[in-house]
């Protein structure tokens, strides 16, 4: 449960990219999932494939109703990417779209 000094004070506004990438291994969706579910962000879309061993993901989110600062929520998907194993990235879908606009 975040702390007070952590929790967002205004309402995040906007969607996210989450993508994911290493080793296929049991439980990835599952830990980041959980991070999303813990904060209130809804998951909007989910494609994941694996090839061989490697696994990726990129999730879209909503991040209205989150009840951490997009800072936070960023380390908590760092803090989970150690215990997993895994290279987890989030981005805001204007910063997305900017960076991969051709």
């Amino acid at each position: 449960m975040p702390n007070q000094s952590t929790q967002s004070s205004t309402p995040q506004a906007g969607r996210a990219i989450i993508t994911i990438i290493g080793s296929d291994r049991v439980g990835i969706i599952a830990g980041i999932s959980t991070v999303l579910a813990e904060a209130n962000v809804n998951i909007l879309d989910i494609s994941q494939s694996v090839i061989r061993e490697f696994f990726t993901m990129i999730m879209m989110v909503d991040l209205e109703g989150s009840t951490v600062s997009f800072h936070e929520l960023s380390e908590q998907l760092t803090r989970k990417s150690g215990q997993l194993a895994v290279r987890v990235e989030i981005q805001r879908e204007e910063i997305f779209k900017a960076m991969h606009r051709i």
